[in-house]
């Protein structure tokens, strides 16, 4: 008997690395790396980690898989393009035939940018966009050190431009790493803003992954999860910074994070945290937490329905309200995390002022995580919204 396929809407695929989840799985990194039958792997990571008790446990383990290594830290805060570039001559100079990347955001994108061009040839802000790259990556095996970028499941790669003073993004399923071991002990040692930052961070890839034009049932159940656990328990962490389980919640709430944005993209926040970022060279976690309650109030009107489930998610009864209520409460939520984990500033006292803002309208206006922005948004209409967060 034949059978006939009925037609299916919204087709959406959902790719992530293999994953190992918990502490102590950073110790199998030399198994991994035995998996991949290499003989020497370049690791990607930043001066302020080599130090660290855990990324010494990285390194035996490694050693003990009778596995060669060489370390490449000249990774800064927004990784730098010419810092990929004398990545990948770290890495073809001692002939290495993977990357391990251990850190933040920073070294996973760096890292990522690094395998591109060493299998790619050519320059790093060749493969600016949607789907540049032709060949396949080394192997490459993550092990975050935040719990917010997600670069570790992810197929985006962020990098500063330092000609143009802007922060490209580079996406395509051939830079999802092939492992993520994410050990949420690794977290322990970072403090309290950091810790702050990367899990807005987090919450704008779960919130923005939700409303995004490419969200699927795939996508929406990490998204949520992810949410709920971050507006519960990143304050609580703050408070707490001792406390394993919670830590090991917020690791498990950017893992989902991740998931979500990953597979359904982003939105205005990122563009605009991608452009303020690279021409301020601001922390990107910051820039995502002062934007975040600004987009939400300019994209309700083009998914009312979706922020309204998210802000049921974090305790909105709004039955019986009126319109806006749900609106307002949820930004009114968002700005209270915001100043509860210590992010109580603005754009102008980071520097930013009014003469900036047609320059980083029109490059947000170019990111490509606009493209999934639920509100087609106008070089305008950006400015606007700069102009609000100053």
């Amino acid at each position: 008997m034949e059978y006939k396929v009925k037609q299916m809407s919204n087709l959406r695929r959902f790719i992530i690395p293999e994953v190992v989840f918990g502490q102590g799985s950073r110790f199998l990194t030399g198994k991994f790396c035995s998996n991949f039958d290499v003989n020497k792997v370049l690791i990607v990571t930043d001066k302020g980690i080599i130090d660290k008790f855990w990324f010494k446990e990285i390194c035996s383990s490694i050693e003990d898989s009778d596995i060669q290594f060489t370390v490449f830290s000249d990774v800064f805060p927004n990784p730098r393009d010419f810092q990929v570039m004398n990545g990948v001559k770290a890495y073809n100079e001692n002939k290495c035939e993977a990357i391990v990347a251990v850190g933040g955001g920073s070294p996973m994108d760096c890292a990522k940018g690094i395998g591109i061009v060493a299998m790619n040839q050519g320059h790093i802000l060749d493969y600016e966009g949607v789907n540049q790259i032709e060949k396949p990556l080394p192997p490459m095996i993550f092990i975050p050190s935040t719990a917010g970028t997600s670069s570790d499941v992810s197929q985006f790669t962020i990098i500063s431009d330092t000609t143009r003073k802007v922060k490209i993004a580079i996406i395509s399923k051939i830079i999802i790493p092939d492992v993520a071991l994410i050990d949420p002990e690794t977290t322990e040692t970072k403090g309290r803003f950091l810790t702050a930052c990367t899990g807005m961070d987090a919450l704008v890839h779960a919130m923005e992954a939700y409303v995004s034009i490419a969200n699927s049932k795939l996508t929406d159940v990490h998204a949520l999860e992810a949410i709920k656990y971050i507006f519960r328990d990143l304050p609580e962490l703050l408070k707490n910074p001792d406390n394993k389980q919670l830590r090991e919640k917020i690791m498990y709430a950017s893992m989902e994070a991740g998931f979500a944005f990953s597979n359904a993209i982003l939105g205005a926040v990122h563009a605009m945290a991608h452009s303020l970022g690279g021409l301020m060279d601001l922390p990107h976690g910051l820039c995502n937490s002062l934007l975040l309650e600004h987009v939400i109030g300019a994209n309700y009107v083009a998914v009312p329905n979706r922020y309204k489930t998210i802000a049921s998610e974090i305790g909105v009864d709004y039955v019986g309200k009126d319109r806006e209520y749900p609106k307002q409460k949820l930004i009114e939520k968002t700005i209270d995390l915001r100043i509860s984990v210590g992010i109580d500033t603005n754009l102008s006292k980071v520097g930013v002022n009014e003469e900036l803002i047609p320059r980083l309208a029109e490059f947000a206006h170019n990111d490509a995580c606009l493209l999934t922005n639920p509100r087609k948004l106008t070089v305008e209409e950006l400015g606007e919204l700069y102009v609000q967060a100053l």
